[in-house]
């Protein structure tokens, strides 16, 4: 490949991801605008709550239990080697409430959550549903991504907190059963050695998470076009971007919050 044409082509991708990004955020401004406008969609909201939210509770829960299980686990190994076995709980406690338990609760449930928009708008796109309500004199991003916003910054958050007190519990079952802490003693350490600001940190980025995951998974679905195949590719596309979104963001997040915080 000549010279020439490697420029050209990273030219073209870096016109699309500018344009990407440019509808993105007007996607962004829109929502914001609609979201204080009448009708309030109460409830459209109300389901996609259901919808994102409480039917996510599951596979969240899940994964929050096992990642305080498996971190303690690591921890308890570690620092028995220098006789710190203690402070497992303490640890496990400040990691799960910054970091393990909103970030890895937001990257399954956002995962699953932004495939399943992804997908059900991309699949109105194709056939033509969002021209449909365009033509009724309906506003899709009133009645489609509106209500989706509002249900993930209600139900994101909600799910870090359960994730959160899920993933101390299994920390705890590690600290009783493998390092031999009492349940009283395991808990009381943690909440000795947690603070407030932990707990608001972690719970500050699932709303910037929230916004996120949505926004990405309704501008891919609203613009998919070419079918079946470009609902699929729509889906991964979403699936893709949302991970990298949350990772990015969690960096950027973590290093402004440690400055003011």
């Amino acid at each position: 490949m000549r010279f020439d044409d490697v420029l050209a082509e990273t030219g073209e991708k870096l016109a699309e991801f500018l344009e990407n990004f440019g509808s993105l955020i007007s996607l962004g401004w829109k929502t914001f605008r609609r979201s204080f406008t009448r009708p309030l969609e109460l409830h459209e909201t109300f389901r996609q709550i259901q919808l994102l939210g409480v039917d996510s509770l599951a596979i969240g829960m899940m994964t929050s239990f096992f990642t305080g299980a498996v971190f303690a686990l690591q921890f308890a190994t570690g620092l028995d080697r220098f006789g710190g076995k203690e402070y497992v709980s303490v640890v496990t406690g400040i990691a799960i409430l910054r970091e393990l338990g909103p970030v890895l609760c937001c990257v399954v449930v956002g995962s699953r959550v932004g495939s399943g928009i992804a997908a059900e708008l991309g699949s109105m796109a194709v056939t033509e549903q969002i021209d449909a309500i365009r033509a009724l004199g309906s506003d899709p991003i009133k009645k489609l991504v509106v209500p989706r916003m509002w249900a993930m910054l209600f139900a994101l958050p909600s799910l870090a907190m359960l994730a959160d007190v899920v993933g101390i519990l299994g920390g705890a079952v590690i600290g009783v059963t493998f390092v031999g802490q009492s349940p009283r003693s395991y808990l009381s350490d943690t909440i000795d050695g947690v603070a407030l600001g932990d707990l608001l940190t972690g719970l500050a980025k699932t709303y910037v998470f929230a916004i996120g995951i949505v926004l990405i998974a309704c501008h891919n679905g609203m613009r998919t076009f070419g079918g079946t195949e470009g609902v699929g590719n729509a889906t991964t596309k979403t699936v893709v971007s949302g991970l990298i979104f949350i990772f990015l963001a969690d960096f950027f997040l973590t290093r402004i919050l440690l400055v003011f915080g």
